[in-house]
């Protein structure tokens, strides 16, 4: 009895399958198995048309419907029955593994991504129903998909991680606006680049100051010192402390403000 076929693009193979289950490894069940892939590559594309709407490219979608299509007819036993029946789960296992995975611009957990979905549907099924009008609210998205309005908020906050906005995208209300970027809203100066900048430009000053000079430095400004308490740690008057830092600054200053040799030269 011939087997029934679900689909015109579903080959009569059977017999084919059976061969290759049979064959051992080598250039023959090679050539096998390559002649099996091409004979339902049509209905890997179909399966993959079905998903072309979620904004991958379909040539790409394709390719990931062959993938699985390669993978049920390596592991597809003809003790278990029509091909098509095994080969159809696989392909389409295949494609939204493929969703789960690699189309998200931001990785958020499995169970959020579960979430993304069922709100999607639910969201979907609210506004076409007759004479709704307008946004959902999330009451009547998680009555909808049987969920608490505290996990539909995580779904509407997935559905904004599935993809992302150029950096490089303008800002401005209107298509010919030529206006400032994304990048050029966000973000803050960084102070901590002018102190860096700022004590590799005084490091060799004070790696020129004598021994004192740099000891009285380190204990007002990093120790936090009084000039009382340095006169009394290095053993001379306030005054000359007070004298020693006010020159030791001038002399670092005067360094870091120097040209390097280099562009002297040139």
């Amino acid at each position: 009895m011939a087997v029934r076929r679900l689909h015109d693009d579903a080959p009569e193979t059977a017999e084919a399958f059976h061969r290759l289950s049979a064959a051992p490894e080598g250039p023959e069940r090679d050539l096998l198995s390559q002649e099996l892939i091409e004979a339902w590559l049509p209905m890997a594309h179909r399966l993959a048309t079905k998903f072309r709407n979620r904004g991958e490219n379909l040539d790409d979608l394709k390719q990931v419907a062959a993938m699985g299509l390669v993978k049920a007819v390596d592991r597809y036993d003809p003790a278990r029955g029509a091909f098509e029946s095994y080969a159809v789960p696989t392909i389409t296992g295949e494609l939204r593994r493929h969703f789960r995975d690699h189309t998200w611009d931001v990785r958020v957990p499995r169970r959020v991504q579960d979430l993304r979905n069922k709100v999607r549907v639910a969201r979907r099924d609210v506004m076409d129903r007759p004479g709704h009008a307008g946004e959902p609210g999330l009451e009547e998205i998680a009555a909808q998909a049987g969920l608490t309005p505290e996990e539909v908020r995580d779904g509407l906050e997935a559905l904004d991680s599935y993809s992302t906005l150029s950096l490089d995208a303008e800002t401005g209300a209107g298509a010919e606006t030529d206006g400032p970027s994304l990048a050029d809203t966000l973000g803050q100066t960084e102070p901590g680049y002018d102190v860096i900048a700022d004590r590799e430009a005084a490091k060799e000053g004070l790696r020129a100051l004598p021994e004192r000079e740099r000891t009285i430095l380190y204990l007002r400004y990093f120790e936090d010192m009084t000039q009382a308490g340095i006169a009394e740690r290095v053993g001379i008057s306030q005054m000359h402390v007070s004298r020693l830092i006010s020159r030791s600054c001038a002399q670092v200053r005067e360094h870091a403000n120097r040209e390097p040799e280099h562009q002297q030269a040139a």
